[in-house]
């Protein structure tokens, strides 16, 4: 995470600007809700992002979008199983729509998290 809120997405330990995967910044300093916006490496210019994620951590849902329209590429939602409600354990269902990376969904739920854990809304 960078000090504007930016996080930076890069090929395995590197840091190296070649490396560079994405980034991931808020789409406002102030939010009730997450709202990211999610620029690919090559879009330099970072006028309209390539991905966008809205949810809530606190209701443990999010969905990813493709770029700035509706399509979804992929949802996460809390799943209340027996086990969650006796142990107090969370589980989360993750669908990730055909074409779609599986592990670039993954590190985007990550980031929220992180972002939820900054905020101290656990």
């Amino acid at each position: 995470m960078s000090a504007h809120d930016r996080w930076y997405v890069y090929r395995g330990e590197s840091k190296e600007p070649n490396d560079l995967l994405f980034t991931v910044k808020r789409s406002s300093m102030i939010q009730f809700k997450a709202k990211l916006h999610v620029f690919l490496a090559n879009n330099t210019e970072e006028e309209v992002c390539d991905f966008k994620v809205e949810g809530s951590w606190s209701e443990r849902s999010c969905v990813v979008y493709a770029g700035d329209s509706p399509n979804i590429v992929a949802r996460m939602y809390k799943k209340t199983t027996a086990q969650s409600v006796l142990f107090g354990k969370d589980n989360f269902s993750v669908t990730v729509y055909p074409n779609v990376d599986y592990a670039f969904i993954i590190a985007l739920i990550v980031i929220l998290d992180d972002i939820n854990k900054e905020s101290g809304a656990e």
